[in-house]
């Protein structure tokens, strides 16, 4: 396996996760948050899938982001399969862009933040992509387990 296809099933991998939590939310439980200044679940649901369409546009444009608005945030938050099904071709054209990297890019190609501070090979920033839904993942399993609801089996 090259390290394009690991990138691949790594964001297959973290999405599948991802969804079998979000799925598992009651609609009770949607619009709940731990405390004021948090993230609602379906906020941080939003918030991951709007994130993947921000980072397309950084890695598009090698970290700039410029007035770039997510075409999602305009969105009323209504359910999760909604929020997937809105987020779908966006998706799309993410992965189909991750699939078009060669080995040489995503190791010598830089993304640059110069205002974050971050500087990093292509490979690794699209790591961190995948790592910042994970995170939220494991958020949102967190605030399953504060309401005292059944929480899905994500280590198969």
């Amino acid at each position: 396996m090259n390290s394009k296809e690991l990138l691949l099933i790594n964001f297959e991998e973290v999405r599948r996760r991802s969804i079998k939590v979000w799925k598992s939310i009651g609609e009770e439980y949607l619009f709940w948050k731990p405390d004021p200044g948090a993230m609602s679940c379906i906020e941080m649901i939003r918030h991951v899938l709007e994130g993947e369409n921000i980072y397309h546009h950084i890695v598009l444009h090698k970290g700039d982001l410029g007035d770039f608005e997510s075409p999602l945030k305009s969105n009323p938050y209504t359910s999760v399969e909604d929020e997937l099904k809105n987020a779908q071709p966006y998706r799309e054209k993410f992965l189909k862009m991750v699939h078009g990297f060669s080995a040489k890019e995503l190791d010598e190609m830089y993304i640059t933040r110069k205002h974050l501070g971050q500087h990093r090979k292509l490979g690794d920033y699209l790591l961190r992509i995948a790592y910042h839904e994970a995170v939220h993942t494991g958020q949102l399993l967190d605030y399953l387990r504060t309401v005292q609801t059944t929480r899905p089996k994500i280590w198969d």
